[in-house]
């Protein structure tokens, strides 16, 4: 259709600004330059702020009135302090016996039943057997075998009087190391010389019918 000369005049100047538009604005955007500034800073040392009082900075230590591993000589040692009225004791305040020495134990860092894995880098022999800390008469040991996890959990049992054994499945030997007290305090005799028939005898199993060649091998 044809159009009158004022509208395409019109039309041809609207496009034109358009087109001239989109050219010049990408020269004003690179035009643009891009400044950076220093600032100096004396490097002072500041005063650190006041920490709350319920901070945990500014707490006291976990050990504070409660008694360390080297003070521990008798049960009574064990007893707890308890907490205080209309509170809601903790562990350590509240744990007796062993459960009161192993806590105390955590808090300075001692494993105070050694907790740790058996040695699984190397096979126990007869010669060098893997040695086993037990603090009292009997002590079970339970092998997965060399290396670690070879078979299911087989457990040893390991008394003073036979303190070392082999796994049946992979060979491995352990050794019981006792480093318990001397003396059994809850003995029938204890050690007064009246009624010192001593302990009941242990039942016989298949090992008190073997030579003694054939125990460790």
């Amino acid at each position: 259709p044809l159009r009158s000369a004022p509208i395409a005049l019109a039309m041809f100047l609207q496009r034109s600004a358009v087109a001239a538009v989109r050219r010049v604005a990408p020269r004003v955007l690179a035009q643009r330059t891009f400044t950076t500034s220093f600032v100096h800073r004396d490097a002072k040392p500041e005063t650190p702020a006041p920490k709350d009082a319920a901070h945990s900075a500014s707490s006291p230590s976990v050990l504070a009135g409660f008694k360390k591993l080297e003070d521990i000589k008798t049960d009574e040692d064990l007893l707890p302090p308890g907490a205080q009225p209309g509170t809601v004791p903790t562990d350590a305040e509240q744990a007796t016996g062993l459960e009161r020495l192993e806590i105390l134990g955590k808090m300075q860092g001692v494993d105070i039943f050694d907790m740790r894995p058996l040695d699984a880098s190397r096979l126990g022999t007869p010669e060098d057997p893997i040695v086993v800390n037990s603090a009292g008469n009997e002590q079970y040991v339970g092998c997965t075998g060399y290396p670690a996890d070879s078979h299911g959990v087989l457990w040893i049992t390991l008394t003073r009087e036979e303190p070392q054994a082999r796994c049946m499945e992979c060979g491995s030997t352990y050794k019981m190391h006792y480093v318990g007290p001397a003396e059994d305090a809850h003995a029938h005799d204890h050690g007064h010389g009246h009624d010192s028939h001593g302990p009941p005898p242990k039942p016989k199993d298949m090992a008190d019918f073997l030579k003694p060649e054939y125990l460790h091998l």
